[in-house]
């Protein structure tokens, strides 16, 4: 088997760098939690005591996503909020053709409350699309009356989109106008009767978080939401189709990411794991602002199934040291390299499902990912660079020499330049000279 090379020095240092960069400051967070706490709250509130939709009366708040899960990276901007809605017994049927991942909601007979609004006419299938959009028109209602503190700005609901399972509302500053924040909120059918088979096969966590751990995760319930296949000619049965969601556990995982159970409980314990799953984060979201059209199905959700499977291959915690960030992150990114030139990314939960098959990652778009992926590391992961700093314009040039003509800027690399050009131009005349 061929030994890994040596990391360059060099690479070396971005890549620290780079990760120390990608913690969230806690100034930036107190605002936005603030705010997202206070929509939260009022959201709550609203749907408990809403009597036009009764149905909604019963939800409870699972948040999730990747700030929740301490992964999130640059500026928390992006908010997921579930909102739990209990469901009598019900009956799941997978979709054949999406091996496991997307399943038809329906009710063991008719029942007497409020949920017989939101089923298919003359069955007993829930619609997922009966409830977006009931869930779309409360949240307008809710902004109408949702107060935010004078001078701060306001919130904006986004319009629907047809393959997404949430309604989304933005935070647009008073003054700019500009965007803010984001929250994602999600209905999620509730089930506690367990898992589907399909999902139950997945979950490899054995060497890695231990058996019983895989038991606990098991017996917590599974969620659905109203998420359709994002394939073109769907059938009005999958139109109306609900996917399985394990967001609550990734978010356990990761939190209690250890083989150890003290792993990152002290600063002596710490390890590098969630930063590397930041690192790829920052490439993936990097990539994807580079080539927004031809890289569209790509997502970070690929990024952190990849991550899972790699932790349950490097299971102990003596392989993730804050010391070998570096050589983890290599490691995760060349096991993301290989998966999409493999055409191969099993569904962590559901391993039948393959999320670069053709009909979930188009060939082209997957082929263009890996010459992305391959120039970055030949390249030495430009993405993850962070810029050096250009040089002010200031009317005092002492000021400007001593605040930014530092090692490093721009200015001085400009100043080697022509110095080194002016070398060679002598040298060109000189040889001139003698030869003649």
């Amino acid at each position: 088997m061929r030994k890994d090379l040596p990391i360059p020095n060099e690479l070396d240092r971005w890549i620290r760098q780079r990760g120390r960069d990608l913690r969230l400051r806690q100034s930036d967070r107190k605002h936005a939690v603030k705010l997202v706490n206070n929509l939260r709250k009022d959201l709550i509130k609203f749907l408990k005591e809403n009597v036009e939709q009764p149905f909604f009366k019963d939800v409870s708040v699972l948040n999730s996503g990747s700030y929740y899960e301490l992964v999130k990276i640059n500026k928390p901007n992006e908010f997921d909020i579930m909102l739990k809605l209990s469901t009598p017994r019900i009956i799941w049927n997978s979709l054949e053709k999406y091996k496991g991942l997307f399943y038809t909601i329906s009710l063991h007979r008719l029942p007497r409350g409020e949920i017989r609004a939101f089923l298919v006419e003359g069955g007993l299938m829930i619609s997922a699309s009966k409830i977006m959009s009931e869930m779309h028109n409360l949240i307008k209602k809710f902004i109408k009356k949702h107060k935010v503190p004078p001078g701060e700005g306001h919130w904006v609901v986004c319009r629907k989109k047809v393959n997404s399972p949430a309604v989304t509302l933005v935070f647009l500053d008073e003054n700019k106008k500009v965007e803010v924040l984001s929250v994602d909120i999600v209905p999620a059918l509730e089930v506690p009767q367990g898992w589907p088979e399909a999902a139950r096969t997945g979950l490899g966590v054995d060497n890695w978080l231990g058996k019983n751990a895989r038991r606990k995760l098991l017996d917590q319930p599974v969620y659905f939401v109203p998420k359709r296949p994002k394939t073109r000619n769907l059938t009005n049965v999958e139109k109306e189709s609900w996917r399985i969601s394990f967001s609550h556990i990734e978010k356990e995982m990761i939190r209690f990411h250890g083989n150890k159970k003290v792993c990152c409980e002290k600063k002596e314990h710490e390890c590098c794991r969630k930063l590397c799953l930041r690192l790829l984060k920052c490439l993936i979201e990097g990539l994807k602002q580079t080539y927004p059209d031809k890289l569209d199905p790509l997502c970070s959700y690929h990024g952190k199934t990849l991550f899972f499977h790699n932790l349950c291959a490097r299971p102990e915690d003596s392989l993730w040291t804050p010391g070998q960030l570096s050589v983890c992150f290599i490691k995760l990114f060349k096991d993301f390299e290989h998966a999409v030139n493999s055409g191969s990314l099993p569904h962590f939960f559901v391993p039948d499902h393959n999320l670069f098959s053709p009909t979930s990652f188009p060939k082209r778009s997957l082929q263009f990912l890996g010459n992305a992926l391959q120039e970055q590391r030949e390249l030495g992961f430009p993405l993850l660079r962070i810029p050096d700093p250009i040089p002010a314009i200031c009317d005092n040039p002492e000021e400007c020499d001593t605040v930014t003509y530092e090692s490093g800027s721009l200015y001085q690399k400009f100043i080697k330049l022509t110095v080194a050009c002016a070398v060679m131009f002598g040298a060109i005349v000189c040889a001139l000279y003698v030869k003649t």
